[in-house]
């Protein structure tokens, strides 16, 4: 599989939008790549984490997210289901699973439901080794701030703030050996 190609069958390659889409996803893939190094105990399938990261974000273009160049009529926060289905159009269906699960910490039928949020209503939570990998990552790198690794404790308050931080400190402490410290006490 080409990750590239598939990108460049839905963005042209000289645009913002691509060029804003490649450096955030390059850089959840070499985070992501160094966690899988980090923790080989874990089996991360290095070369779908590679080309997984690259493209979990490749449904972002039929979003309407002007700040990052995107001019579709979908809420941003549908990007991940939209990029699933394109992915599974293409023939890639486990791929297709990162881009499902990765907003946020996971979406749960719960969380959807409570928050009324415009996506399918069904569980899009990481669930193997290579999707909570990937998710995790995605959480350093924005796209309005490209090239800037946010801080851990930037993270931590964003994933507070949607209710995710135990999910993303259970992360840490699997890939990191550490275990943080209450959020307050930052």
């Amino acid at each position: 599989m080409n990750p590239i190609a598939i990108i460049e069958k839905y963005y042209q390659k000289d645009s913002a939008l691509y060029e804003t889409l490649m450096i955030h996803s390059r850089a959840v893939q070499q985070k992501a790549l160094e966690i899988v190094r980090r923790n080989p105990h874990l089996g991360a399938d290095e070369q779908f984490v590679a080309e997984a990261a690259l493209l979990h974000d490749i449904g972002i273009f039929k979003t309407d997210a002007p700040r990052i160049f995107c001019q579709g009529s979908y809420p941003y926060i549908a990007h991940g289901y939209l990029g699933a289905d394109l992915l599974r159009q293409e023939g890639f269906p486990k791929h297709a699973l990162v881009c499902e699960r990765h907003t946020g910490c996971g979406l749960s039928v719960q969380m959807i439901k409570e928050r009324s949020l415009p996506v399918p209503c069904h569980a899009m939570e990481p669930i193997s080794i290579e999707e909570q990998i990937i998710c995790f990552a995605d959480k350093f790198y924005s796209k309005t701030r490209l090239n800037e690794e946010l801080a851990l404790a930037t993270v931590r308050t964003k994933m507070a703030a949607l209710g995710s931080l135990n999910k993303f400190d259970d992360w840490y402490l699997l890939f990191y050996g550490e275990k943080l410290s209450p959020l307050e006490t930052l």
